[in-house]
């Protein structure tokens, strides 16, 4: 049976059944209806179903391709080393986000938290929400996610920032394919609708020497996604049969129509001594990739060499080394 969603003044009422709906509309046709198959919010005068004459017969499901409509959102991305991104919401409208990602928000724009990843509209049983949160939960992300919903009338915004420095990237799903393979932690938000799962390596190799493990996220659905990367990022247009070696943690996200495989880097002599590690990414086209000049175990490896605690050094510029720190008071 369909459920039907009216909206009157930024005021979300629903889920209802096509009968109740119809006695809601005929007692207040000035407002808004949605149900699963509609693009956008409808005013209620232009549904036919919910005219008063119109038969309470069950309406028939929408197609599959429309089973998981994302909501259309408008955004902007700013800044340069440090980006956010400001999403535009229209009334009703929702977006998703990692705990602890906002920014900032307009008041009309209200939070909830949710068990998995917020990809249903509320439908759905406890197993299937626990089977979403598990999914986060093998890419080391919450097994909570934040939806903002726009709640008023007009325009609202929501930002999210960059948890280090890099490059927001938003890629919207309909146009690969709906589904996109990305590196570990790297989704930051993205419209309701999309889901957010896991993709396991199938070769053995790859897991285990590909820098991402088996374990990589996939994100399906028709929306857009914003995925941080760090560093600059390069986007390429692999064609079939082309090949590119990579260093494996500079992989950010490919289409699933990419190939992903390992490669041992040169000789033991290179493999050893060439600073390279011990293996590359293989990516074989056809189809999308993005890559990333700066990943964040590299930047992460570079500070903890670095810190005092390891032997780095806080003075690095003095001759006098330890000394140094010593008399200038910097240990």
């Amino acid at each position: 049976m369909a459920q039907w969603f009216l909206s009157y003044g930024g005021e979300q009422i629903g889920p209802l059944d096509t009968a109740q709906a119809i006695s809601r509309a005929a007692s207040d046709p000035e407002g808004f209806a949605w149900r699963e198959g509609f693009a956008d919010w409808l005013p209620i005068r232009q549904v036919s179903e919910l005219s008063p004459s119109a038969p309470t017969r069950p309406v028939p499901p929408p197609p599959a391709a429309a089973a998981r409509r994302s909501d259309e959102i408008d955004f902007k991305i700013l800044g340069k080393e440090m980006q956010f991104v400001e999403v535009e919401l229209d009334p009703g409208e929702s977006a998703i986000s990692e705990a602890g990602a906002m920014m900032y928000k307009e008041s009309t724009v209200s939070m909830q938290t949710l068990f998995g990843d917020g990809s249903g509209t509320g439908g759905g049983g406890f197993m299937d929400k626990l089977l979403g949160a598990g999914k986060r939960l093998l890419t080391g992300e919450s097994l909570f996610i934040t939806v903002f919903t726009h709640t008023g009338q007009g325009k609202a915004h929501v930002a999210f920032g960059a948890p280090y420095p890099g490059n927001i990237i938003p890629v919207r799903l309909s146009d690969v394919g709906g589904t996109l393979i990305c590196q570990k932690d790297s989704f930051l938000c993205a419209a309701k609708g999309v889901s957010i799962g896991i993709y396991l390596q199938r070769k053995i190799l790859t897991g285990l020497f590909g820098g991402e493990g088996f374990i990589m996220q996939k994100l399906e659905g028709n929306g857009l996604v914003f995925l941080h990367a760090g560093g600059t990022i390069v986007e390429r247009e692999l064609g079939a049969g082309e090949i590119l070696h990579v260093d494996t943690g500079c992989v950010a996200a490919l289409e699933k129509s990419v190939t992903f495989d390992i490669r041992q880097a040169g000789n033991i002599k290179t493999a050893l001594f060439g600073g390279e590690g011990l293996f590359f990414a293989e990516l074989r086209g056809p189809g999308r990739i993005w890559l990333q000049s700066l990943p964040f175990s590299r930047l992460a490896g570079r500070m903890l060499q670095a810190a005092p605690q390891k032997g780095g050094s806080v003075g690095e510029g003095s001759i006098l080394g330890s000394l140094g720190n010593l008399i200038d008071g910097d240990n």
